[in-house]
């Protein structure tokens, strides 16, 4: 194409109407682009080249340090696979290093999102190869905490994954409502996160003597919260479109995958342990489990909603049933030291308690001493244990042989089994979609990497 870089306003010898235009100026040639509309501009772009791209390890769109390896054609995923290994921290392994008891400190920081539900299951499955039961106290405090820690897991999918999508809205609200509950677990336990507090033979601790108060006001707040969720984003029309029909993954795929939680019951299967294969006291509250059958995101999103709903119902169901009792084991080769008093820097035992240890006999000191430093046998056997964690069915295979310490911990994951999916939702879907799949699927990467 040539042109008069003397004429003022030229056109182009072809009439191309994409052509670019130019004209002279002091500064030199300035060209004008015009177009048409997108159909007709890009009627000769489909082309057989595809590309191979990376999202992550560090990626604001990964939900967590996952490395994604897609092969695109245009904007459609052609192939989509997932790299692992990035947060590895080799927790299994060393569970094999430590008491049974002491365990619990590293596999609370498995699922730093759920981390009572690898509390609970660990301590089911030790006590299942000990042959002992938690008090009953001790039982309806693990699910009052695991229910709590459930709506806490729940509001970090709506605030990562609507920030992922692009909204900041979702992000502080849901953020913010996590605070509310990380509080609440902060005043029940004494830690935010990583609580080590359900043990082997009960929990660490009693409820403070104000729980009724606080735990009412807060299921109060939080209905009146999901209610405003609901109005916010449930009847918002670009929120629900940018869900709706996205991240199909039908019942049979679900099923040869070994999907379970909210990615399942989407799909229309009312698989819930806490229903199907009850544990602690789930079999003395009545609750729903939620389903659909459209096994999209926008499905997924409401299961999630209406299972927040469902854990409040469990919480105030259980608040009922709570009475006084124990909350540990009486058997003292088992049982850690529970209602210790904690000194005035919240750190440690209070010189009143360490007193209390040190004027008791002899033996019983060295009892206290070889049980928090050597541990308590555990027979030889092994065990599984699952439980409904906030993302499907997670289960502690422990082996004992007869020590101490575990011969081998393995942890059945979901986060690790339910990433499995992400190729069958987004190929052949949009780039944008992929986010979409990837966030409804709520990984969490200290699981998968464990």
């Amino acid at each position: 194409m040539t042109t008069n870089p003397t004429d003022a306003n030229p056109t182009t010898p072809t009439g191309d109407p994409y052509a670019a235009e130019q004209r002279q100026t002091t500064e030199g040639p300035v060209y004008t682009l015009t177009g048409g509309d997108w159909d007709q501009v890009l009627e000769d772009a489909t082309h057989d080249e595809r590309m191979v791209i990376n999202l992550g390890p560090q990626h604001p769109s990964t939900h967590g340090v996952l490395r994604l390896v897609i092969e695109i054609e245009g904007e459609t995923v052609t192939q989509a696979r997932s790299v692992i290994g990035y947060l590895h921290t080799g927790i299994e392994k060393n569970c094999e290093y430590r008491t049974w008891t002491q365990g619990v400190t590293f596999i609370t920081r498995t699922d730093y999102l759920a981390p009572l539900s690898h509390e609970a299951a660990y301590c089911m499955g030790v006590e299942k190869l000990l042959g002992i039961e938690a008090p009953r106290r001790a039982q309806l405090i693990r699910q009052l905490l695991l229910e709590i820690n459930r709506i806490s897991s729940h509001f970090v999918y709506l605030a990562t994954g609507g920030m992922e999508l692009g909204s900041t809205t979702a992000a502080a609200l849901g953020f913010r409502e996590r605070e509310v509950l990380l509080h609440t677990l902060e005043y029940i336990t004494g830690l935010r996160m990583n609580h080590a507090f359900i043990r082997p033979g009960g929990v660490a601790q009693d409820l403070p003597a104000d729980w009724k108060d606080y735990l009412t006001k807060f299921v109060k707040t939080m209905e009146e919260r999901i209610t405003m969720y609901h109005k916010l984003f449930t009847g918002q029309p670009v929120w629900r479109n940018r869900l709706k029909d996205v991240g199909y993954l039908p019942l049979d795929g679900c099923l040869a995958l070994g999907i379970t939680g909210p990615v399942l019951r989407s799909a229309g299967l009312a698989w819930d342990l806490r229903k199907v294969e009850p544990y602690l006291a789930y079999d003395e509250v009545d609750f729903e489990v939620p389903t659909s059958t459209d096994a999209d995101c926008w499905a997924r999103y409401l299961i999630r909603m209406e299972e927040m709903d469902q854990s409040l119902k469990i919480i105030k169901q259980t608040m009922k049933l709570l009475e006084p009792g124990p909350v540990m084991v009486e058997d003292k080769k088992v049982a850690w030291p529970a209602q210790l008093t904690i000194g005035p820097d919240g750190m440690g035992n209070s010189l009143e308690h360490v007193r209390k240890i040190m004027g008791q006999s002899m033996e019983s000191l060295i009892h206290h001493f070889k049980l928090v430093t050597e541990g308590f046998h555990v027979p030889a056997g092994q065990v599984y244990q699952p439980i409904e964690s906030p993302r499907g069915e997670l289960g502690y295979h422990l082996v004992s042989d007869g020590g101490t310490r575990p011969l081998r911990v393995h942890a059945r994951e979901p986060s690790f089994v339910n990433l499995q999916a992400m190729p069958a939702m987004s190929e052949g879907g949009l780039i944008a979609d992929l986010i979409a799949a990837v966030a409804s699927i709520d990984p969490v990467m200290g699981g998968v990497d464990r």
